[in-house]
């Protein structure tokens, strides 16, 4: 059973920092692009971060210069690096991967892992 699995979530004050995981098992052919996006209450799901599987990101305006992406291919997990958090980057937190099971390519979503900024 292929799923992606999450962790790296909790409770941090504003300016800390926080690292998210997202790692990839089961029956895994290969991986395309990897991402993170996030929904906060009321709000829809925003897409944070994305990496492709050559390495190359994205970053949704509001977390440039504050947030990193990275992968490890060998472990199939892909990363998050949050730094300087502030309130509004309260949400929870998913986990997004291309992967390719046998011929065909999915799109794969984690459980999501909640990240609360808060004093």
């Amino acid at each position: 059973q292929v799923q992606l699995v999450e962790s790296g979530g909790g409770l941090v004050q504003p300016g800390g920092s926080l690292r998210l995981s997202c790692a990839a098992s089961g029956s895994i052919r290969s991986i395309n692009a990897m991402g993170w996006y996030r929904q906060a209450p009321g709000k829809q799901r925003e897409l944070v971060a994305a990496i492709t599987s050559g390495g190359s990101t994205n970053y949704a305006d509001s977390v440039k210069g504050r947030f990193n992406i990275f992968r490890n291919n060998a472990k199939n997990t892909v990363y998050l690096r949050m730094n300087s958090l502030k309130p509004e980057d309260t949400a929870l937190y998913y986990c997004n991967a291309h992967l390719v099971v046998g011929r065909d390519e999915y799109d794969y979503w984690g459980q999501g892992t909640q990240v609360t900024v808060s004093s």
